[in-house]
């Protein structure tokens, strides 16, 4: 009875700190750039894909390419209808070079997509102007969906934060912990930080299935009131820690990795900013400690917080 009560015991905490990722093996469960790392199968491409969603979460370089690509192929488009239709119907048009006639029509369609017309070419016959209708009247709905992509990306809040790239075993009061820092990149002061790390491994017993473990890792500190600068998260590796009595081959051979989730209250957006990220076995250096990014400015006396070290760290002796 007290084994099945034990049993059970067991399996309730796994569903507690699984981290939504379930229990199958796989490979690295969270990417760098935070996304889950799934493949979605048997799934509609209607529900799968969401153009809107993908605008929103692009980089604004490849943002602006498509717009750009976009505008001069709907102007290509529009120019080969045209010409399609009949020069005759453009009035003041160049019709004694064919070079000339395309480029004539071609931002003869930039000026009606953008409803700018400044009046150098204009349709005289009616295929010409039902075309530059429907075009007007596309143009005003595609920038207006573009104004209001522009602003959902400026209006979007995102917790910008440098990340180191690896995690460190270091000396840590009487024993070791477990950390890796990060900072806050932008001015902004992020209000009630909180960080939760999760310890996910393949656990190496002979009840093992290859299924998946999580473990919750007991913090040294895992919420700050006021987040401006640097912050390094440690985990205490005490006798409660599931790393007490593992190396560097246990971590390899359990497939180990450790998942980071933070929030905080961003108060320039007044709302609530996610980010998540992981460090797989690989990215676990032992025996290691950080080299400080904290200073004294020495003009004004501020503290001065030197991101370009945030990766810098010195093996021990």
């Amino acid at each position: 009875m007290g084994k099945v009560s034990a049993t059970l015991l067991n399996n309730k905490r796994k569903k507690e700190n699984d981290a939504g990722f379930g229990a199958l093996n796989s490979a690295r469960l969270i990417n760098k750039n935070g996304t889950a790392n799934v493949n979605r199968v048997g799934v509609p491409f209607s529900q799968q894909f969401s153009l809107y969603h993908y605008l929103i979460g692009i980089s604004w370089l490849h943002f602006l390419g498509l717009i750009f690509a976009f505008y001069f192929a709907a102007n290509l488009f529009f120019a080969s209808i045209y010409i399609a239709i009949g020069v005759e119907q453009l009035s003041g048009a160049n019709i004694q070079s064919c070079g000339l006639l395309f480029w004539d029509a071609f931002f003869f369609s930039a000026q009606t997509l953008s409803t700018v017309g400044y009046g150098h070419i204009a349709p005289i016959g009616f295929g010409a102007n039902v075309v530059s209708s429907i075009e007007a009247l596309f143009g005003l709905l595609v920038f207006a969906l573009i104004t209001g992509l522009g602003y959902g990306r400026f209006a979007k809040a995102d917790a910008s934060l440098i990340v180191s790239n690896n995690m460190l075993i270091s000396p840590y009061l009487d024993g070791q912990g477990l950390m890796f820092r990060f900072g806050n990149a932008r001015n902004e002061h992020l209000i009630e930080a909180e960080v939760e790390m999760m310890f996910s491994y393949i656990p190496q017993n002979k009840e093992n299935t290859g299924s998946r473990a999580f473990i919750k890792l007991k913090l040294e500190r895992s919420k700050i009131s006021i987040f401006t600068q640097s912050w390094t998260v440690v985990h205490p590796i005490d006798e409660d820690s599931p790393l007490k009595e593992m190396n560097t081959n246990d971590m390899e051979n359990s497939d180990a990795e450790v998942i980071v989730f933070f929030k905080a209250f961003d108060e320039k957006f007044n709302q609530t900013v996610h980010r998540r990220f992981s460090f797989t076995h690989h990215e676990i250096v032992w025996n290691a400690k950080f080299t400080s990014v904290l200073s004294l400015d020495a003009k004004s006396g501020n503290i001065q917080v030197d991101f370009g070290k945030i990766n810098e760290f010195e093996m021990m002796k």
